[in-house]
């Protein structure tokens, strides 16, 4: 019997002989390190010797007793028989054979400090993960402590959470078996660490790749210790050679795990707390994003499908180590893009607490606040689990829970991951969740709002709607989206949808940024005070001023990738002077005006000497979208326009910024929404691609009145005649001179009969809100001559919830909540 077998000789082809994780490590260094891909090398233990060490003394038939008669919803139970059979795995000794060749194996290794990872047959399958449902010790030095580690891996076989897991997937116990992989450790003590997906965890999107990275050992980041720094890198530009690093956010990255001079593999390990200077820098540079982006992909083109990455880079060296990779197992496997699922508050509600969301659904229920492992016997059934951090012992109990929200973790740690797995919202990184909020209280946890959860107090209603958007008919007119905010791009790409008609860059100011462009350039001339609340913000850049164009750049290729290769639409920025005074600092820098809607706006402000410079921020953050990343999908609107004379100094001043119209497929556009931009259309139509209609200025300065007043606010109507006039006139002059002509404001979305105005009128875009997207295409579908299609099936849950009258080839239900 063959008790050790090199990592080298293996592949995904030995999985029976030593269990998933060792099984693709092998398959990497045979197949994937000429890539550039480094593997740390070592030895694994067989399954057959795993089954004959459980062979003495009747070892596994007293286990198998003692499995018969757990009670998988008693946690007493559990750990009760967790308990008795670790002890008679560890009080039963390796035979002599078994350690003389581990022995020799380790030596071959110089004796090196060393991980012990398990490896067990039911592990990194593409169907179920079992990830942290076994043990794994780091840095164990010396060979009787790496034979006692040997053991304890045996031993986590049957932890509470791994008996309860196979339980509640439908494992036999008998037929899972364990191996042990024996690599030599990579001194990601003194460098960095973390986990890789090659799709975005929370969406299902798959154009992208999410690496999560800290200081130390990666154990802090899956055991949720730490708020990691995270990195978006876009594939498709990837494959074409070029770079994009759509989005960096900086983690708190508080602590660090790093060697003992323990030789118990159990304190082999520590956490320290990493110094302040460190903690407001991102761990790793961008060319080690590239680099690890670049293996990602590598790997899951190898795997042929989504993977979940472990990696380290050593300290010592500055190599990068690849140290597993599994099939991921959750979003690959439960997005349909054929039925969307939308969660949507009825109401908003006071906020307790916030931080990162983990899936994009909603729960309530009593809060179970648990700040110590010894009290998590108290959960029950539909409570919302609150507690510092989750480890994998904890996961019999989270699956009692209606929601999960912790105040450590990003979204990679194991409360996420299992989250993901159940099903259910969890919060992650919220920081002071235990103590804002109270033990019984009644809650609301919402992931239905982007990246950013929410707890709110008490239980508030919301609604799920289930779309079915297959084979939904060709329109008439292209049906494009508005967007603000990229957090939710992901998800929104998946609506139908012809692109993206509005992106508005304020959205993105505001809430990536939050600080006045002026005060960044002039931020030597600032206050003490002032300059520290930017510094703070600031401090992972190069300069405040580079902050600001990167968070800006991220932001729009953020978006731009999401529906790549179709057209997105970035209008500049149209903040008001009172908008812009409202940002950090803003106020030393804006005008105090009585009518801010009728006046520092727009191409006015770009071209004048107090803002110049700002709008050159944005046409580099545009620039580098486009140039360096290769998001040609990304075009440009301009707002606002006066004059044709204002158009023409702006298009001036963005080509001496390198956005030339026509350079690089570059399109530009401009917003209708001003009285002359109708009477001079022509003019101004020579000078620019299009027009997009901004029918929410264009009705107030038409009908003379403020949309912001409550007084006149009846009265603003986009279908008014006189609107409607100036609209006829605009869409005739665009068809008669070929330019694109399309409509992104409020009116078509709250108004279903103007976007069928709209469509005889032969527009060639209506852009919606995401939320009215799919009644307007149902509803300009209507009066189509239906396909001869067979009807399109929904489930028996969904069909019993209709409410909308449907076409033969879409279906959309709202439930409420309970």
């Amino acid at each position: 019997m063959t008790h050790i077998v090199n990592l080298a000789e293996v592949s995904l082809a030995d999985l029976a002989i030593v269990g998933g994780k060792n099984a693709s490590t092998g398959e990497m260094i045979q197949h994937l390190s000429r890539g550039g891909i480094k593997v740390p090398g070592g030895f694994a233990t067989t399954v057959e010797a795993y089954k004959y060490f459980l062979s003495q003394r009747d070892l596994d038939k007293k286990i198998l007793r003692i499995l018969h008669s757990v009670k998988i919803k008693n946690m007493q139970s559990l750990a009760k028989a967790s308990a008795e059979i670790k002890q008679l795995i560890i009080a039963t000794p390796l035979h002599k054979e078994f350690e003389r060749e581990i022995t020799a194996a380790y030596a071959k290794l110089n004796n090196a400090a060393v991980a012990v990872r398990s490896s067990s047959t039911a592990e990194d399958l593409a169907s179920a993960s079992f990830a942290g449902q076994q043990e794994t010790f780091l840095n164990v030095k010396g060979i009787q402590s790496v034979l006692h580690a040997v053991k304890l891996v045996f031993a986590s076989l049957f932890t509470s959470r791994a008996i309860a897991y196979r339980i509640h997937h439908g494992f036999d116990h008998h037929q899972v078996a364990m191996s042990v992989g024996i690599q030599p450790m990579v001194r990601s003590d003194k460098g960095a660490s973390g986990v890789i997906f090659t799709l975005d965890t929370e969406s299902g999107f798959d154009k992208v790749i999410l690496i999560t990275a800290c200081y130390g050992l990666g154990e802090s980041i899956v055991q949720g210790k730490v708020n990691p720094d995270e990195f978006f890198v876009f594939k498709p530009s990837l494959q074409m050679g070029k770079f994009a690093l759509l989005e960096r956010k900086l983690g708190e990255k508080n602590s660090m795990m790093i060697y003992t001079k323990e030789k118990n593999p159990k304190k082999s390990i520590k956490s320290v707390i990493v110094p302040e200077a460190k903690r407001n820098k991102f761990c790793i540079s961008d060319d080690e994003v590239r680099k690890l982006s670049e293996q990602a992909l590598i790997i899951e083109q190898h795997y042929g499908k989504p993977m979940d990455i472990e990696w380290a880079k050593d300290g010592l060296t500055g190599e990068i180590f690849i140290l597993q990779a599994r099939p991921e197992t959750v979003k690959s496997q439960h997005v349909n893009t054929q039925i969307l699922e939308r969660f949507e508050l009825s109401k908003p509600g006071k906020v307790l607490v916030q931080g990162q969301s983990v899936g994009q659904r909603i729960g309530h229920g009593p809060a179970k606040v648990i700040k110590e492992a010894k009290n998590i016997h108290s959960m029950k059934p539909g409570n919302v689990l609150v507690t510092d951090m989750t480890d994998p012992d904890w996961e019999p109990i989270m699956k009692l829970a209606s929601a999960i929200v912790t105040n450590r973790g990003g979204r990679t740690c194991h409360a996420a991951i299992v989250a993901r797995e159940l099903g259910i919202p969890a919060i992650v990184g919220c920081g002071d969740a235990t103590s804002q909020i109270s033990n019984d209280e009644i809650v609301t946890v919402s992931c239905a709002e982007g990246q950013t959860g929410f707890v709110y107090e008490g239980k508030i209603p919301y609604t799920i709607n289930q779309i079915s958007v297959a084979n939904l008919p060709e329109l008439p007119v292209k049906l494009c989206l508005n967007i603000g905010n990229p957090d939710k791009a992901f998800t929104t790409q998946f609506l139908p949808n012809e692109g993206v008609g509005l992106a508005r860059l304020e959205f993105i100011i505001a809430h990536m940024i939050g600080i006045h462009p002026n005060a960044l350039l002039s931020f030597d001339k600032l206050s003490k005070k002032l300059k520290q609340q930017i510094r703070q913000r600031t401090a992972a850049y190069a300069s405040p001023v580079e902050f600001y164009i990167e968070k800006l750049r991220e932001g729009i290729s953020t978006i731009a990738a999401a529906f790549y290769p179709k057209q997105v639409i970035f209008r500049f920025s149209d903040f008001k002077s009172n908008e812009y005074a409202n940002l950090l600092g803003g106020s030393q820098f804006e005008p105090q005006e009585e009518n801010p809607m009728l006046g520092f706006r727009g191409a006015s402000r770009y071209i004048s000497p107090q803002f110049q410079r700002c709008f050159e921020l944005e046409c580099e953050a545009v620039k580098r979208v486009r140039d360096g990343m290769g998001l040609t999908n990304a075009q440009v609107m301009i707002p606002f326009v006066r004059t044709v004379d204002e158009l023409k100094k702006t298009i001036e001043l963005m080509e001496q910024c390198g956005l030339s119209r026509g350079r690089n497929e570059l399109k530009l556009y401009m917003m209708c929404e001003i009285p002359s931009n109708v009477l001079l259309a022509e003019q101004f139509l020579e000078l620019i691609d299009g027009y997009s209609i901004g029918s929410n200025d264009l009705t107030q300065l038409t009908l003379g009145l403020d949309r912001d007043s409550s007084l006149v606010a009846p009265l603003f109507d986009e279908r008014d005649e006189a609107i409607k006039k100036l609209l006829h006139e605009v869409i005739s002059v665009c068809h008669k001179k070929n330019k694109y002509i399309g409509i992104c404001g409020q009116g078509p979305s709250d108004h279903p009969d103007f976007a069928k105005w709209l469509l005889d009128e032969k527009i060639q875009s209506i852009s919606l809100n995401p939320d009215t997207v799919v009644d307007a295409w149902l509803m300009l579908a209507k009066d189509l001559p239906k396909p001869s299609r067979k009807h399109t099936e929904t489930s028996k849950e969904s069909a019993s919830n209709l409410n909308l009258n449907t076409l033969d080839t879409a279906t959309f239900i709202k439930c409420s909540s309970a």
